[in-house]
């Protein structure tokens, strides 16, 4: 499953700079939407994993894991937005 998310987060980034590429603010304003609702659900997934391993021997480790995911769909949202911004940027020079 974590790979198909991947595959499928790689697609919607190739398509999000796409769309972009129109370098309208409109363009700009659905990168940014869609950055966001991507880090939304890699949130739900880190409530996910702390649910489901809340009673886990190793609390700890389901605690870190849940951290790194939200930490990735921040990272995920950061880059999209940077990269619509930069290519707006960019267009209208």
């Amino acid at each position: 499953m974590k790979r198909t998310l991947e595959i499928v987060l790689i697609a919607a980034t190739g398509a999000l700079c796409l769309s972009a590429t129109a370098c309208d603010s409109k363009g700009t304003k659905e990168v940014k939407q869609e950055a966001k609702a991507i880090d939304e659900s890699y949130k739900a997934q880190a409530d996910l994993v702390e649910a489901t391993g809340k009673y886990a021997p190793d609390n700890a480790a389901t605690e870190q894991k849940a951290d790194a995911l939200r930490d990735k769909g921040e990272a995920i949202k950061d880059h999209l937005i940077n990269e619509a911004e930069e290519v707006q940027r960019h267009t209208k020079s």
